[in-house]
């Protein structure tokens, strides 16, 4: 099979997301990966929700970087308008790029937020993603 487009339109495959999903983007700034942010609204059909937005969503978007503050803070921020099903991507930069964050601090963060680390890929040649999301006997507990 052919990749026709691009390594963004791969990693936004690989999200599982669909027409008519709401997605919501949280730490978008200038060093973002445009083409792959470009083809989740293509896979979605809309625009991503910024962190303000009210609506419940089906997968967070979290762009981070080192120096962003408190990844824990972050996390359960992103989960308050998630979807019980839903997930967090989380997209940290690569090794060796500015805003690296250690796979130990994702971990770590992960766990004290109540969230489970599940995939990573490469998303261009500047992020890295991981999915995170809530154990199943929580969410169990939660429906």
């Amino acid at each position: 099979m052919t990749d026709v487009a691009g390594p963004a339109g791969v990693a936004a495959a690989r999200l599982g997301l669909a027409a008519g999903n709401l997605v919501g983007e949280f730490g978008y700034d200038d060093d973002v990966d445009h083409d792959f942010r470009d083809e989740i609204e293509d896979l979605i059909g809309a625009e991503m929700l910024d962190e303000d937005a009210d609506d419940v969503v089906d997968a967070v978007m979290l762009w981070w970087r080192e120096t962003d503050g408190d990844l824990t803070d972050a996390l359960v921020d992103a989960m308050t308008p998630l979807a019980d099903s839903g997930s967090i991507w989380l997209l940290t930069p690569k090794t060796g790029r500015d805003g690296y964050v250690e796979p130990s601090d994702v971990s770590e963060a992960a766990q004290i937020s109540g969230l489970a680390s599940t995939t990573s890929s490469s998303v261009g040649p500047e992020w890295t993603m991981t999915r995170l999301v809530r154990p199943k006997s929580e969410k169990k507990v939660r429906s």
